[in-house]
């Protein structure tokens, strides 16, 4: 970690960065008001939780990462856009969805360039299983969404055959989505495209 991450951890971690409970976490005490909650699950460096964060004043964001790094970055991008509606979690994400977050609370969930664990051996490592999916879409609030993207296309296809399985999502697209105008390009995801490499959205919803 750089010097500004690593000041960004000690001035803004106290009262932006959640600590793990095996308790619901009452968020609206923590946001100090009542809005739609959108999660993101493994949010990287933080660029784009950042970029749509700012752009959506009004709803309220929650980021789960486990790598300090990534969470130092993000830490310093809410210090320097002052940005009120984000709160980050370092923690395992099947334990916080498990204990933290509670049913039908959240607006939306958002799951950007998971890491994909190219080796058939460790596809079984991936995010998005079925049991994974069936308790995120338990959490999501009839009439949210679950919004995932991937640069693998064999990853792709398993998203779209797990999560096409889940009887409690339905597809907002016929196969793959055009990617939604909130989900900024990352740097990398340009030079892919520039390159002829593909990416892959895909939109679910919990129907009301």
């Amino acid at each position: 970690m750089g010097p500004g991450q690593q000041r960004a951890l000690a001035d803004l971690g106290p009262r932006f960065l959640l600590p793990y409970t095996p308790d619901r976490c009452d968020m609206d005490a923590v946001f100090a008001r009542h809005a739609p909650r959108i999660l993101e699950i493994g949010f990287g460096m933080g660029d784009a939780t950042a970029s749509i964060a700012q752009a959506q004043p009004d709803a309220d964001f929650i980021g789960i990462e486990v790598h300090t790094p990534g969470v130092g970055a993000l830490l310093k991008r809410i210090g320097e856009l002052d940005l009120r509606n984000l709160r980050l979690i370092q923690h395992d994400a099947v334990e916080v969805l498990e204990h933290m977050i509670a049913p039908d609370s959240l607006a939306g969930v958002h799951i950007f360039f998971p890491d994909p664990w190219h080796k058939k051996r460790h596809h079984k490592r991936r995010l998005i299983q079925p049991a994974f999916v069936h308790r995120l879409a338990s959490r999501i609030a009839p009439g949210g969404y679950l919004h995932c993207a991937t640069d693998w296309q064999p990853y792709a296809e398993q998203m779209l055959e797990v999560l096409s399985a889940e009887p409690s999502l339905r597809n907002t697209a016929d196969g793959y989505a055009p990617r939604p105008d909130y989900r900024p390009l990352t740097k990398f995801e340009s030079r892919g495209l520039r390159l002829g490499h593909g990416v892959w959205d895909l939109v679910f919803s919990r129907p009301r």
